[in-house]
């Protein structure tokens, strides 16, 4: 089924409203753009913060005459009768299928590839890590991710033990098991992540090796030789002290999801417990690293 969308420029006070008005005239969804490109942290509880130039897209039935619902809003006072806007036909296609289309095998650091379940591994006789995300965050494609997997291809993990703190689909336990670890906990708040990451183990003939838990189960005990958390600036200042207790002493620790301007202050946190490394940037985003005191 074909469909046409409205775009409409707006800002952070009448986004709402306007959106709300929108459903109301037969709009099927509503999604808000950053305009500008302008950077937003992350949000208090209950706070859903906006950018002050916002785009407005309505996506509605093809057959509906937006003309009308055009001239109906330029009635509205905030808006006014001079209202930016654009109308778009929007494609109709098979999104998932166009989404698997694009998912490609990647390669990070030297040995390790993350390949699709999809598709065919490129190179046999890599470290190759077979991934379905499904409806978890993960898929190596994100800079947060693909920091988080050079530094393990960069590491010696025989025998070790890791904590994937924040596990999603399980593609960093999962890579870090194939690149030769022990023993991999995994930890999530997600339910639907647990069992992404559980057959994403499986997938990769690794289940045996990991252990999963959501936080209020992880064993009071848990320490390990690597801990790695791609989380977000938030959790990773509330959680430093919790993070740290398990970290062996003389144990890595990498932390991502955060942004450049994010990471001296995420790093200054970790100070107390960690001889902490330079941060390490990709595009607009950073992994911090150091070593258990």
């Amino acid at each position: 089924m074909p469909w046409i969308q409205l775009k409409i420029d707006t800002d952070n006070q009448h986004a709402d409203a306007l959106s709300d008005l929108l459903m109301e005239k037969g709009s099927l969804s509503i999604t808000l753009e950053d305009g500008k490109d302008t950077p937003i942290y992350e949000p208090t509880l209950g706070e859903t913060p906006l950018w002050n130039h916002t785009v407005l897209t309505a996506l509605f039935e093809a057959d509906r005459d937006l003309a009308v619902v055009v001239e109906q809003l330029k009635l509205v006072p905030y808006l006014g009768s001079d209202f930016s806007y654009k109308i778009e036909q929007v494609e109709d296609k098979d999104w998932e299928r166009e989404w698997m289309d694009n998912f490609h095998p990647i390669q990070f650091g030297k040995r390790l590839w993350i390949c699709p379940s999809w598709r065919e591994v490129p190179v046999p006789e890599a470290v190759n890590v077979i991934l379905d995300p499904g409806l978890a965050f993960g898929t190596g494609t994100h800079p947060t991710t693909a920091l988080c997997l050079e530094w393990l291809d960069g590491l010696e993990l025989t025998n070790k033990e890791v904590i994937d703190f924040g596990c999603g689909s399980g593609i960093l336990a999962v890579a870090a098991l194939k690149l030769g670890a022990k023993e991999v906990t995994g930890i999530d708040i997600d339910y639907q992540a647990i069992e992404a990451s559980k057959a994403n183990a499986e997938r990769n003939d690794v289940l045996d090796k990991i252990s999963l838990y959501l936080p209020e189960d992880q064993p009071k005990d848990l320490k390990a030789d690597i801990l790695v958390a791609n989380i977000l600036a938030g959790p990773l200042r509330e959680l430093a002290p919790l993070i740290a207790e398990k970290v062996k002493s003389g144990g890595h620790l990498a932390l991502s999801g955060l942004l450049k301007e994010q990471a001296n202050e995420i790093a200054e946190f970790y100070t107390e417990w960690f001889d902490m490394d330079e941060p390490a940037h990709k595009e607009d985003w950073s992994r911090l690293t150091g070593i258990r005191k």
